[in-house]
């Protein structure tokens, strides 16, 4: 396992091809032994599943990628590090992420920067924030609780619609950028990580009623700014 260690990972591109040991046919519980064998195959597959994400997510607690890339380094290094002492009391992912957040929080803090922090945040006591109608979101959709009933026009392929779906996406995310820090954070675990909202309550230590609301205000905020981008073109 030293290999790993030794490289910075703030310049590595993880190889995909690599990434075997993660195939459905091998269970959680068989990874965790590969990676407590210090099997080097099986830490570089944990890496090309995770390390772009872990970034991203580092990236709401700091002020520039090159921050981010030595939080994630350091993550690495301490899942290295605590492999052999994982109790199992969470899954491998929420506990990896775990341990990027707390490294990230903590330097995030030390650099001044405004940190989320959901779990401090309360539903019953928070000040209400104005909505869209709510039945712009659909809670009965079976994959993605909570979405929109409509989404954005597609703008196809042709050169100028590509041109103006990554204007969109540039729009879409310079919105979830100006959302107050804790709605920023789970909306960005849950809308564009793609997590699973017991997986956010799981790694921010936030109850299912404040993710839940958090999440309702950062879409409606989202969906607010699209609307506007829309009636501007």
């Amino acid at each position: 396992m030293s290999t790993p260690v030794s490289r910075d990972f703030r310049h590595q591109r993880p190889d995909l091809s690599r990434s075997k040991s993660l195939s459905p046919a091998n269970n959680e519980s068989e990874l965790i032994a590969q990676l407590r064998r210090k099997d080097e195959t099986a830490f570089t597959g944990l890496i090309a599943a995770h390390h772009c994400s872990l970034l991203r997510v580092a990236r709401l607690y700091v002020n520039c990628t090159e921050v981010a890339e030595e939080v994630v380094q350091d993550t690495w290094l301490g899942v290295i590090k605590g492999i052999d002492t994982f109790e199992g009391r969470s899954t491998l992912k929420t506990w990896i992420f775990q341990i990027l957040i707390n490294r990230a929080r903590t330097r995030g803090e030390r650099e001044g920067r405004s940190i989320p922090f959901s779990a401090f945040f309360d539903a019953q006591t928070a000040p209400a924030e104005p909505a869209v109608d709510p039945s712009q979101f659909n809670e009965h959709d079976p994959e993605w609780p909570g979405g929109w009933v409509t989404q954005p026009r597609n703008w196809g392929a042709n050169p100028e619609q590509v041109l103006l779906a990554s204007e969109l996406r540039a729009h879409t995310q310079a919105a979830i950028d100006a959302l107050p820090p804790s709605q920023r954070e789970v909306i960005t675990l849950r809308d564009v990580q793609g997590w699973t909202s017991e997986e956010v309550c799981n790694v921010l230590g936030v109850s299912e009623t404040n993710q839940r609301v958090l999440l309702h205000r950062a879409r409606s905020k989202v969906r607010h700014a699209l609307d506007q981008y829309f009636e501007a073109r």
